[in-house]
């Protein structure tokens, strides 16, 4: 999957006339590549259109014209560009009330290293974690976690040719998955792959 680059970013003038339209592929692509495992953890499967936005949207309300501040945007956002052989996902571990939420961050530490697909025949794969920067501390884990998941090229082929795919943590605080994944889920997916 290429990279977005500042040369493929529309000006904010023609972001504005397009942002309608973006949004609204950017909301349905979220609920696409959204999967929930149970109450408190979505795992959004991130993408290039999706990152598009992210960055477009940045620089309109950051106001951000100039070549450093959109590289500044450009390499935040890359990195969750899947390459071809990987997953790519944000992590957000969701307690509205303030006090609960922080009695589980307290109780899920490392809950982003138990974080797994499983390709239908083939052996779990765990995320590699917060490759920017470590977001958990001795006492608690954060609230949002960035992950890639890296693919066999078997797991890829079988992706490819219809297998399905497991989502899940196991966490001992916090065991969860999903076996199955909707149709569209694991099409968007599958397109990741190349």
């Amino acid at each position: 999957m290429s990279k977005i680059t500042r040369e493929s970013l529309m000006t904010l003038e023609a972001y504005h006339k397009a942002r309608p339209e973006m949004r609204q592929q950017a909301i349905e692509e979220r609920r696409k590549r959204s999967v929930r495992l149970g109450e408190h953890l979505n795992l959004l499967f991130e993408n290039e259109l999706l990152m598009r936005y992210q960055i477009q949207e940045m620089l309109r309300v950051e106001k951000i014209f100039d070549d450093e501040g959109i590289q500044d945007e450009l390499g935040a956002y890359n990195p969750l560009v899947p390459d071809g052989s990987n997953f790519k996902a944000t992590m957000m571990l969701e307690y509205p009330n303030e006090s609960e939420r922080r009695l589980a961050l307290s109780k899920l530490l490392g809950v982003e290293h138990k974080m797994f697909v499983q390709v239908e025949g083939q052996p779990r794969v765990y995320a590699i974690a917060n490759e920017d920067l470590d977001r958990t501390t001795a006492d608690k884990t954060s609230s949002v976690h960035f992950m890639r998941f890296e693919l066999t090229p078997e797991m890829k082929k079988s992706l490819k040719a219809g297998a399905q795919m497991m989502v899940g943590c196991d966490h001992k605080e916090y065991p969860m998955h999903v076996e199955t994944l909707p149709d569209d889920t694991l099409a968007s997916l599958v397109s990741d792959l190349t």
